[in-house]
């Protein structure tokens, strides 16, 4: 039948909520949909920071604290020549050498971990002091650098003990934080708690100065 004048305008105020209320809920799957794509974003990029990178042994990032920057820093004391930081995070240790005077180096597999390294060296003016490479530590050879810097965990600390042993010349100093290698007995230690430093000179732990005396050719009298 015929719509009554009266009823007209009801519909009308019914179409109006209507349309206000997909206007609404559009809105709200917007910002449902918005909110949802920067958590994911906030996600992927905290997500590398935190969680274990993929190594031979799981080796999670833990930020140095500013005690164990400074041990470290204390056992780098009177050294000289090049430096290297084994799982470099994100770079503390390595920006640290380099305001030291060091040529510095650090070696992490995690790609965001370098990036932000590398941002931090250039903000703290050291990028031309420093580099970082994304890597796995067990293919690479630290045969060239004189001071070696370890933030590990137990169960890689054997294979590279013997790696490093392996590798490293007579005149390095290796220095281990919060765990120490389990054969080597170090020469110098410093801090308390999660920030001991253990620092080991290669040619004690390996016995080089006996090796080179064995190896000097007696001169004939």
């Amino acid at each position: 039948g015929a719509m009554s004048p009266a009823a007209a305008p009801e519909l009308l105020q019914e179409e109006a909520e209507g349309e206000g209320g997909s206007r609404r809920s559009g809105w709200g799957w917007l910002v449902t949909a918005g909110l949802g794509g920067t958590l994911v974003a906030l996600y992927a990029v905290v997500t590398p920071f935190v969680t274990p990178a993929l190594r031979k042994v799981c080796l999670p990032f833990v930020p140095a604290t500013a005690a164990q920057i400074q041990n470290v820093l204390t056992m780098l004391e009177n050294r000289s020549g090049s430096l290297v930081d084994i799982g470099s995070g994100d770079g503390r240790i390595v920006i640290a050498a380099a305001k030291k005077g060091f040529q510095a180096v650090g070696y992490e597999l995690n790609p965001w971990l370098v990036w932000y390294s590398r941002y931090r060296a250039w903000r703290d003016g050291v990028h031309q002091n420093t580099k970082f490479y994304i890597s796995d530590l067990w293919k690479v050879s630290f045969s060239h650098y004189t001071n070696v810097v370890v933030f590990g965990v137990p169960q890689m600390m054997p294979q590279l003990e013997k790696k490093l042993e392996e590798e490293l010349q007579c005149n390095a100093r290796i220095i281990a934080c919060r765990f120490p290698f389990p054969c080597w007995i170090p020469d110098h230690t410093t801090g308390e708690g999660i920030d001991t430093v253990w620092a080991y000179d290669l040619k004690h732990s390996r016995g080089c100065e006996t090796k080179s005396l064995e190896n000097t050719p007696e001169t004939e009298s």
